[in-house]
Order: C-alpha cells, then structure tokens, then sequence
C-alpha cells in the first residue's frame, strides 16, 4: 500500500464545497456527550478548510441505528458542541442526502460548515452503494478523509465517494498514514512490537505480518497462554486457544528461522478465579510461567517480565502497542499493563500505541503527551499492522 497520499495542504479548497469525513462517533448519556475527545481531534483539519475559505460539508456516523432514523443517535448535539468548540455557528442538516441538506450545502458560503445528519441513518451507508455515494458527492467539489477509525471499512462515506470526487486526507489521517506507514515499510532499528489482548485468533495476521517486520516481538495478555502451551507448559485454568496451539508452534519457529527475537511472561500472576465484577478484591500470588498450579488463572504479567518487557522498549528505536498485559480494568491486575506504558513513556523511540485498552492504559497514566503517537482507530490500527489495504486509505489520491 502507497502511505504517500495528498493531504488538504496539497490541493486548492477555496471556494470550493468540501465534504470531510470525521469522525464524530461520540459516547452520550441521556442525550448529553460525556466525551468530546474526537470532536476536538477534528477541529485544526476543520479549521485549516475554514480559514482557507472552503465551504465545509461536515459528514459522521454515530452508534448503528442500522439504516432507521434514531433520534438518540443524532447528531444535533455534535453540532452544538462543534458551534461552542469553533466559536461560529454551525448549520445543521436536518437529513442525509434530502432536500435540506443539498439546499443548506448549495447555499454555503465561503469558510462556512455545516453538518449532514448520521451517516449510517441510510441503509446504502455500510453497504457502500453507488447511488448512495453518488447522491453525497453531488453536493461537493472536493472529498477529505479525516476518519481513520473507519479507514478499515469500504462505507460510501468513507471510500465509495471518492469514485466521483478528488479525494485526500485531513490531518488525522495524514498523521496515521505517514507515522504508522513509516514504522512498518521503513522503521528505525531496533524495531519492537508488543501484542497483548485475550485471544491470539484476533491477532493472527498480525503476527504473522509482525514477524516479517520486527527485531523483537513480545507476546503479553490472554492470548500469551496459547504460546506457552504451545512450549509445552501447563497454564491452568488461563485463558487458552487450543485450537490455536500449531499455529503458536509455527510462529515461534518462524521466528527462530529469521532471527527475531520472541518473548514470552517468564512469571505470571495468577488467582483463582476472573474477578466478578471486574474491578472486585483479587487474592493474587506470582508464579513462574512454566509452574502454573492446575487449580490457577493467569490474568497478568508478573514482575520479572514487567521488567524484561519494559527494558526491551526502552532499548528500541521504534516500538508499537496494541493490547494490555492483563486484566487492566482491575487495579491489582493492571501492573503489567502499566509497565508497559511507562516504558513507552520512558523510551526515547518513536512510540505508537493503538487498541482501546493501550490507548486508555496511556491517557490514564499521564503517559499521552510522552507517546510519539496515539492511534485514533482500533480495527483499522489493528489491520494496519497486519499489513491489510485500508479502504478509505487506498482510495485517496497519490502525491
């Protein structure tokens, strides 16, 4: 995949109408947002087409109301935020691609926005149909991709528009696309990748395409049980992919065969049982991850391989993360995980965290300001690491 895309500073937007793709994708509780956190991640490519006198044609998804008209999952209150965050007002379209929307889009002036109601309210949304997206890039001269978390789906919006428009990133994507892009086709050495979360089925491609890339990949989470039983020990009542155990076997000797270096927990934390509720009282105790008791759960990384883990991050030049160590939501349980983040943290390497998990492991801590950068996609992190074509990605213009 070519990650050297045009972005909004390669192209003329003034004057022109410009339909940019974001995502507004925003938690809410009784109609209220409780984190505007994507809304503010919008705002310098927003800004960039405003001050330079595009008439901007705001465009998200929110929730899956699965082609119905849900009022709880309008929009109107990204809109409002939006007005508050930009200082101006915002207009809002009181549909898709209906008559409001394209009388509101034709009367736009120049650095002026307005926002489209939710995507995904029209059935040809996910189901990238032609007319759908026909209809949406009628009403601009110009597309910009600023939704990486969506960058991994083949949505009209996201990728099917771009057949009738010239199409090329906002910021957030740029800086996916050339940070991300860099790390895996042209990393600095060494380059180390870390891989947690429960199953290793989530994460088979990716360590396979991992392994053709990287100095060192660290295996940690629920899914480093399978590969331990894979080297023949016994993990008790831990989570295990048994189905799995081969392609375990096949990984750890496709990365003898070329020379990269595999780590695994070498002790492990372990209870009697998952904790219920999840952030409950634990009784813990750490065992070597060869002398797992039958009776026991591994649900975190130990103390010793916090250390081996950590040290391996801080001793790259290009290290990327995506999954927790352990049960993170629980704090006897997120030590592991924490670790890990404070190595990132402490490395000088271009660090790159992606998944729910990592991300919120990193914000939580403090740790955010001291990551190179922070993915704003999981699924399209995830699939970026494995190597995949990302729809709304390939679909932009080449520089």
């Amino acid at each position: 995949m070519n990650y050297n895309k045009k972005s909004i500073e390669d192209v003329s937007v003034a004057g022109k109408r410009v339909l940019c793709r974001c995502d507004f994708n925003v938690p809410t509780k009784a109609g209220v947002i409780t984190s505007d956190k994507r809304i503010v991640a919008a705002l310098p490519t927003i800004e960039y087409l405003m001050d330079h006198g595009a008439k901007v044609i705001l465009c998200s998804h929110m929730g899956k109301p699965k082609g119905e008209w849900k009022p709880e999952l309008s929009l109107k209150v990204v809109a409002q935020r939006l007005s508050e965050l930009l200082g101006k007002p915002v207009i809002m379209a009181a549909d898709v691609v209906g008559e409001d929307a394209k009388a509101k889009a034709a009367a736009l002036k120049d650095g002026e926005v307005m926002l489209l109601e939710n995507l995904r309210y029209m059935k040809g949304e996910t189901k990238n149909d032609p007319e759908f997206a026909k209809e949406l890039a009628s009403m601009a001269d110009l597309f910009v991709n600023d939704a990486f978390g969506t960058a991994h789906r083949a949505h009209a919006s996201t990728a099917g528009v771009a057949d009738y428009l010239p199409a090329v990133s906002g910021y957030l994507v740029q800086k996916e696309v050339s940070i991300m892009g860099k790390a895996l086709a042209d990393p600095e050495r060494p380059f180390v990748a870390i891989l947690g979360g429960a199953k290793v089925s989530d994460k088979l491609n990716v360590i396979n395409n991992l392994l053709e890339k990287v100095d060192t990949l660290i295996i940690g989470g629920g899914m480093a049980y399978t590969f331990l039983a894979a080297k023949g020990c016994g993990v008790g009542k831990s989570l295990l992919d048994e189905e799995k155990i081969d392609y375990c076997k096949d990984m750890m000797a496709k990365a003898e065969a070329k020379g990269v270096k595999l780590l695994l927990p070498i002790d492990t934390v372990v209870a009697d049982a998952f904790p219920d509720p999840i952030d409950g009282p634990v009784e813990v105790e750490t065992v070597d991850s060869d002398a797992i008791p039958a009776d026991k759960m591994g649900l975190d990384i130990g103390e010793k391989t916090r250390a081996l883990f950590a040290g391996a991050a801080k001793a790259a030049k290009t290290v990327v993360w995506n999954g927790p160590m352990g049960v993170f939501e629980n704090p006897t349980l997120a030590k592991g995980t924490i670790a890990v983040a404070q190595g990132l943290a402490d490395s000088d390497a271009v660090t790159i965290v992606g998944g729910g998990d990592s991300t919120a492991a990193c914000e939580q801590l403090g740790f955010a300001d001291k990551i190179t950068h922070i993915s704003t996609g999981g699924g399209a992190s995830l699939e970026f690491l494995e190597g995949l074509e990302l729809p709304g990605i390939a679909c932009l213009e080449d520089k």
